[in-house]
């Protein structure tokens, strides 16, 4: 059940179907905005309002 071979290859599938839907990898979309991924919220457009709530 814990078999690190079988876990690593879970994972490489996992991975390979993430990047096959566009969950991970570079952007597949361009609507000219800027990629605010992995930012803090603190230095966001919507700084202001997600300190209002």
């Amino acid at each position: 059940m814990n078999d690190p071979a079988n876990l690593a290859e879970a994972s490489r599938w996992a991975d390979e179907a993430k990047i096959a839907l566009g969950e991970r990898g570079p952007a597949w979309w361009t609507d000219g905005q800027a990629d605010l991924n992995r930012h803090l919220v603190t230095n966001m457009p919507c700084a202001a309002w997600f300190g209002r709530l």
